[in-house]
């Protein structure tokens, strides 16, 4: 094992992982032990993100991915996606111009279609505003799904193999991502799911074929810096072989 070691200037432990991915799981049982309504977790979960957010640079993350609503997740009940879907336009339009003061780049990811108008042109609007931003690569998955990802790439890379633009034979490993909603960012190193379930829920299937894997109990509201700290620390201890063996 590693001793834990700290980069100078800043508390991210050496080794840490460049790409965080986190599905960021409990919102709803959070706010039901606490005797209210779902909405309200979602509402304490937000609050939640800007302080890891805000945390990132100095624990040297510099893409933070987060799950924030999946293709599954139209199946829940309507008054609770209506108010998902004006939690999301509020925090972007609150958070927007801290995303530019803060250097944040923020992306999108995920079918953008089925989302009504007025948010998907708030998206567009802060994917512009912050493109020349650097300090942190913060991407969000909305109305995502890892399964409906690669069929959307696949529909586009048969459409340019029909075209002649592609060679079939030229297909590999290398190719399909060029197509995926992720094309221009790192494969995520660490996954971590919070609130006790240990599963990853369709999220990010072909990106995390050799990422590691946290899941902890603690519920996403209640997910501190610290605690993220801690996370980052523990996977520096790692040994990653990719497939090969050991010295």
């Amino acid at each position: 094992m590693k001793q834990e070691a700290r980069m100078a200037g800043t508390g991210a432990p050496e080794g840490g992982p460049r790409h965080v991915a986190i599905i960021m799981d409990g919102n709803g049982r959070w706010a039901q032990k606490r005797g209210r309504p779902r909405l309200f977790g979602h509402h304490a979960g937000a609050r939640r993100v800007r302080d890891i957010v805000a945390s990132c640079p100095d624990l040297g993350v510099k893409y933070l991915t987060i799950f924030a609503f999946s293709t599954e997740n139209w199946k829940r009940t309507q008054t609770e996606v209506a108010g998902l879907m004006s939690l999301f336009r509020r925090y972007i339009m609150k958070e927007m111009q801290e995303f530019v003061r803060e250097d944040v780049r923020v992306r999108f990811i995920g079918d953008r279609f089925r989302l009504e108008p007025g948010l998907r042109k708030l998206m567009e609007e802060t994917e512009k505003m912050t493109a020349h931003c650097a300090r942190l690569n913060l991407t969000i998955a909305l109305n995502y799904g890892g399964r409906d990802e690669v069929a959307r790439a696949m529909r586009l890379l048969a459409r340019d193999v029909a075209a002649g633009r592609l060679d079939p034979e030229a297909v590999d490993e290398q190719t399909l991502p060029r197509y995926l909603d992720t094309r221009v960012l790192p494969d995520p190193d660490l996954v971590i799911r919070t609130s006790g379930e240990a599963r990853i829920s369709n999220f990010l299937l072909w990106q995390s074929a050799y990422a590691e894997y946290e899941f902890i109990d603690t519920l996403w509201p209640d997910f501190t810096p610290e605690i993220f700290a801690r996370l980052l620390a523990q996977y520096g201890a790692r040994d990653r072989r990719f497939g090969a063996v050991g010295a």
